[in-house]
């Protein structure tokens, strides 16, 4: 494979899109997906930061994250590629590699050394402790439901606001409206 050549499409970095899914020229895989840790967690920390994302049930949410990404990336990849019977098969093959290379226990490691940059033992310790009450056990069930709404509020709002602002744009400049009608034919 050491001579394999990935053609350009426009979801390579090559085409000047930057959508990074893949690079023009073959690179070395890496062994492994987890960056080097610079410190140390103290021990005892990390014990309380594992209590304290089980708890809260971040591997169930990573999980569904990234099951929510792979919805919403895969038709756009199927999309970007040219046209032909191999795109399905292509994409599939492409999200078991990924999946198999990015799992959620990685992703809890990564977030180790995060929440040790911001939180003492002590904080840690406290959002333990809430997060048991039942106001943090409300807490933890609603924030998902929560967060997912305002999400989709956002995103309706920003979708409302761009499509007002380019009628607006379009009213004050005819000129740019044309020139767009043109070069849609």
């Amino acid at each position: 494979m050491s001579g394999l050549q990935f053609p350009t499409h426009e979801f390579c970095p090559s085409s000047g899109a930057d959508h990074g899914w893949i690079q023009n020229t073959p690179q070395k895989a890496e062994t492994s997906a987890a960056p080097a840790v610079e410190k140390k967690v103290d021990p005892a920390k990390e014990a309380d930061i594992r209590k304290l994302l089980d708890l809260l049930g971040t591997p169930i949410i990573m999980r569904q994250t990234m099951q929510t990404m792979e919805a919403t990336i895969k038709p756009m990849m199927e999309k970007s590629l040219p046209p032909g019977d191999y795109r399905q098969t292509l994409v599939d093959l492409f999200f078991e590699r990924f999946q198999s290379k990015l799992n959620t226990q990685m992703l809890v490691e990564l977030a180790i050394p995060v929440y040790d940059k911001y939180f003492s033992d002590e904080d840690i310790k406290g959002m333990i402790q809430f997060y048991q009450t039942p106001l943090g056990q409300k807490t933890i069930k609603a924030l998902p439901q929560l967060t997912a709404e305002l999400a989709a509020a956002g995103q309706k709002m920003g979708a409302d606001v761009a499509r007002q602002s380019m009628l607006e744009v379009l009213a004050e400049h005819p000129e740019l409206e044309k020139a767009m009608e043109d070069a849609q034919r």
